[in-house]
C-alpha cells in the first residue's frame, strides 16, 4: 500500500479495513496478544491493563500512511474519549502520538461498539486538568507515569465530529 503523510489528515471512512497489508505491524508482543484477543472476540473487554478496561484506537500513520491500532486505557465522559501518550513515563512520547498530533480521524472501538471521531491535543488549562484527573481516577498509575518523567504527558481528546 502507498500511502504519504498527506494521508493522515483524510477522513476516516477506511479506518476500520481488515486486510493485515493495511495495518502497520505490532512490534510489541503484549500489545499484539491483546489485539489478537480482541481481535478473536470482537470485542475490547477480552483485554485489559492491570484489570482496567481498555479501547482500541485506529489512526493512520503520519508518515507511513498505514493504519496503526493501539490499546489504551478506557477514559471516557460525556461521548469523548481520552488518548494518554504516558509510554510509562518514559522520557520520550509513544510512537502513535506523532500520528494524533498530526490531526485527523480516528476509529475508536469501545467493547463491540466502534465510534468515528476527531482527534485534537490538549493544552494546559482547566479543561486539560479536568481530563487529567478522570484520566488518573480511570488509572491510578498515570499520576505515577507523570512522576517519573520531565515532559508533561500529552493527552488528546477523541471527539464527535462537531462537538
Amino acid at each position: 500500500m502507498s500511502q504519504t503523510s498527506q494521508d493522515a489528515g483524510r477522513p476516516a471512512s477506511d479506518l476500520g479495513s481488515t486486510s493485515p497489508d493495511d495495518y502497520l505491524p505490532e512490534r510489541s508482543g503484549w500489545v499484539a496478544e491483546q489485539l489478537t484477543a480482541i481481535d478473536s472476540a470482537g470485542d475490547t473487554r477480552a483485554a485489559s491493563i492491570q484489570g482496567r478496561p481498555i479501547v482500541v484506537v485506529t489512526m493512520r500513520g503520519a508518515r507511513s500512511g498505514l493504519l496503526r491500532r493501539v490499546p489504551l486505557m478506557r477514559v471516557e465522559h460525556e461521548g469523548t474519549y481520552l488518548a494518554v501518550a504516558s509510554k510509562g513515563g518514559a522520557p520520550e512520547h509513544p510512537a502513535w502520538f506523532y500520528n494524533l498530533r498530526a490531526g485527523g480521524d480516528v476509529l475508536v472501538q469501545d467493547g463491540i461498539q466502534q465510534h468515528l471521531r476527531r482527534s485534537r491535543l490538549l493544552e494546559d488549562g482547566p479543561e486539560r486538568d479536568a481530563w487529567w484527573e478522570r484520566a488518573v481516577a480511570a488509572f491510578p498509575s498515570y499520576a505515577d507515569y507523570q512522576e517519573k518523567t520531565e515532559r508533561q504527558i500529552p493527552v488528546f481528546a477523541l471527539e464527535p465530529h462537531g462537538a
